[in-house]
């Protein structure tokens, strides 16, 4: 199962990205989407930005991992 993550592009310099998931900064390549740049939102997948998204949708994927996140922490109590 593969699994792709919406990142925010926080810096570029040529085709890679820093972004950033969860607090956390990732390097990023931004090859298949050259026209990515910073403030975008994008799938990252294997150090690839595979897909740009729409802000309100990366909100809404981010929301629904920190939901299963929550659910995971709760069965360890």
């Amino acid at each position: 199962m593969c699994l792709g993550v919406p990142a925010k592009i926080i810096s570029r310099v040529g085709d890679m990205a820093k972004v950033t998931v969860g607090g956390v900064e990732y390097s990023a390549s931004l090859q298949l989407l050259p026209e990515s740049g910073v403030g975008d939102f994008v799938i990252i997948h294997a150090g690839f930005a595979i897909e740009k998204i729409d802000p309100i949708e990366a909100a809404e994927t981010i929301k629904l991992f920190q939901e299963i996140e929550n659910g995971f922490e709760n069965l360890n109590e």
